[in-house]
């Protein structure tokens, strides 16, 4: 079966084949041929932003896929799913889900040499819907990954004091005592919670503006406008410092959290494998999910990216060395990571156990060395043994290592009170806060020129705008409009705002589906392979023909959907309607922008079950009955 040149051939043996595809008239008038790719790519020499150097377009895309995620949410992913045996699900996935949707997007942008939706309108105009959600995803992400980002620099201009301001407690108005509700918390929770955001107690009450945070989010908006004001040509030579400063940060920091105490124990409890997960669903849908957002897919910003390249640039060589690079960061920040979180738990047992010493003493009247850390345990059974009624009335603390260490905590939380806390306790603090938020600011920004040109090169080819618009006025117009909203998540709420962005805000692997059926069915897999041939000059492997089937996405999407509508989803301190809505727009964006558009318009049959998929995700959302709070119920934690 062949409609207007395109046909899906998937080869098995010489001679088997199956063949599959979609109706599309017209897409040889709409992309250009092999001659006219050449001739395009002399005139967009004079006119269009071109990478210096290979090593650039390399740095921009490690800098765009290596973010805060792999700082803050592969380890504790890790942590979380049996450890080491997590890490099986996800070289899986990233070998038979990530690289070759990698190697789409590089190449797909490469051969028409347009952005997210320049690319998907010309495959077929009924796609364009695929490229306005990649857009309006990139844009969604950039305005909380800059809120972030605004929370790093607070926290990067107060690294430079000494002590810290979150290393101890503030004093009272009448600076004779500290203040009581950070007695009550800790001090690094009182810092974040309510120095840095004055975080509310609900996200309805927003009145007021944090002013500081405001200062924050006009300084990280203006850096991005500034190293993306030409495209490219800008964010291209910053990269060399936002992309290669983390990797010289996490080796300092590996070096130095290895000879801490207790950095041995963190980094054998993240991979000690637990066999159970494997066979747990969510195991593989985190995994798969985390490989979307490891190499950054289906944002629009790679292909942007690769349709700078020369028309015979080796793609396939490029998705081979991104896809490794990425793999290996993921597991090398990981390493860094809970070393600190190991020598953290570390810190916080001995204390414990020196606590419960100290009462143990005081109470039974003994020697100051009578009671140690190496004969704790056998004096304890002998107390408790001996004096059972003495010691129910101590209440002693229960210290307990792998309880510490199974304390995982994601996002902000590991970021901003787990990795602060354990700087606190390192010698020249100010030193490590310093280098470790600086670390965090370049992980940040390089991601986001990924962010913002994923937007504005789709806003081109939209042509929404004249022609002669400048690219440095639409993209400061972007930031501008941008920073305006941003202002949202400067309230006291804005921390329920910017959980709820992280959660709901991209749909990567409904995007990413649609974009493998286009170019496998739509656009054709054997045109795909012939354009790989003729870019690089030998055709893809059969593993990644093979690996391109959409099988595997819609596998992971349709036990998301189940898992989903088997049980509520939790969410801390919100009401339940409002999440409930949100929800369902995250994974009903392509149909909205793109479903409604191309498949009912055909009024075909085999399109109306894919309407049906969408119509489950119209999922509930619950509230937690007891969400956690802090000692003092000021304080509210989000989960």
């Amino acid at each position: 079966l062949q409609t207007g040149g395109s046909r899906r051939t998937i080869g098995f043996t010489r001679g088997f084949s199956m063949r599959l595809v979609l109706p599309n008239p017209g897409l040889e008038l709409r992309i250009p041929d092999y001659d006219d790719l050449e001739r395009m790519e002399k005139e967009d020499a004079e006119g269009r932003p071109q990478w210096d150097n290979k090593a650039q377009y390399i740095l921009t895309c490690v800098g765009f896929c290596i973010g805060l995620g792999n700082v803050w949410r592969f380890p504790y992913l890790c942590q979380s799913h049996g450890g080491g045996a997590f890490l099986i699900p996800y070289l899986i996935l990233l070998v038979l889900e990530g690289m070759p949707l990698l190697l789409m997007e590089f190449a797909i942008g490469q051969r028409l040499r347009k952005g997210s939706v320049g690319v998907w309108s010309a495959i077929s105009p009924y796609l364009t819907g695929v490229g306005i959600a990649s857009m309006l995803v990139s844009f969604l992400v950039a305005l909380y990954y800059n809120t972030l980002i605004a929370w790093i620099l607070w926290y990067l201009l107060n690294s430079f004091q000494q002590p810290l301001p979150w290393a101890q407690c503030p004093l009272s108005e009448n600076g004779t005592e500290f203040i009581s509700e950070c007695q009550r918390s800790s001090t690094v929770d009182y810092f974040f919670y309510r120095e840095t955001l004055n975080s509310s107690a609900s996200i309805s009450e927003s009145e007021g503006i944090q002013w500081p945070m405001v200062v924050c989010l006009l300084g990280a908006w203006t850096i991005v406008a500034i190293c993306c004001v030409r495209g490219i040509s800008t964010s291209g030579k910053a990269v060399y410092v936002t992309a290669i400063l983390p990797y010289i940060v996490l080796a300092i920091f590996l070096i130095r959290g290895a000879t801490l105490k207790g950095a041995v124990s963190g980094i054998k409890f993240l991979f000690t494998p637990d066999a159970e997960e494997l066979i747990k669903p969510t195991t593989w849908l985190d995994a798969g999910a985390q490989v979307f957002y490891a190499f950054g897919l289906a944002w629009g910003g790679l292909i942007s990216f690769s349709s700078y390249n020369p028309v015979h640039n080796n793609c396939v060589q490029d998705a081979v060395i991104l896809s490794v690079v990425t793999g290996l960061t993921s597991i090398y920040a990981a390493l860094v990571t809970y070393s600190i979180i190991g020598f953290r738990a570390t810190e916080k047992y001995d204390t414990c156990i020196s606590e419960n010493i100290v009462r143990l003493l005081n109470t039974f009247d003994l020697p100051e060395d009578n009671i140690t850390s190496s004969n704790y345990d056998a004096a304890l059974n002998h107390l408790n043994s001996s004096y059972p009624h003495v010691m129910l009335g101590l209440n002693l603390q229960t210290c307990d290592m792998q309880k510490l260490l199974s304390e995982g905590v994601e996002g902000t939380g590991l970021a901003f009170i787990v990795f602060t806390e354990a700087i606190t306790k390192m010698p020249g603090s100010p030193v490590w806060s310093v280098l470790f938020f600086v670390m965090l600011l370049c992980l940040g920004l390089s991601t986001l020129f990924g962010n913002i040109e994923g937007v504005v090169v789709p806003l081109k080819d939209l042509q929404i705008f004249p022609k002669k618009l400048p690219h440095e006025a639409l993209t400061g117009a972007t930031c501008i409009i941008a920073f305006i909203i941003c202002l949202l998540f400067a309230q006291p709420s804005g921390l329920y705002r910017v959980t709820l962005f992280d959660n709901f805000a991209g749909p990567l692997t409904t995007i990413g589906l649609f974009e493998l059926i286009a170019v496998v069915y739509v656009y054709g897999i054997n045109r795909f392979n012939e354009d790989i041939k003729f870019m690089t000059g030998h055709k893809p492997p059969i593993f990644w023909q093979i690996s391109s089937i959409p099988l595997i996405i819609l596998v992971i999407l349709v036990f998301y959907l189940v898992t989903q509508t088997q049980k509520g989803l939790t969410y801390f301190v919100w009401d339940r309607n409002f999440v409930s809505t949100l929800q369902s727009c995250r994974l009903n964006c392509v149909k909205l922008l793109n479903v409604l558009y191309f498949m009912f318009h055909r009024k075909s049959f085999r399109f109306r079950h894919w309407y049906a998929l969408c119509r489950l995700v119209n999922v509930k959302c619950k509230q937690k009955e007891k969400p956690k709070k802090h000692p003092d119920t000021m304080l509210e934690t989000i989960a």
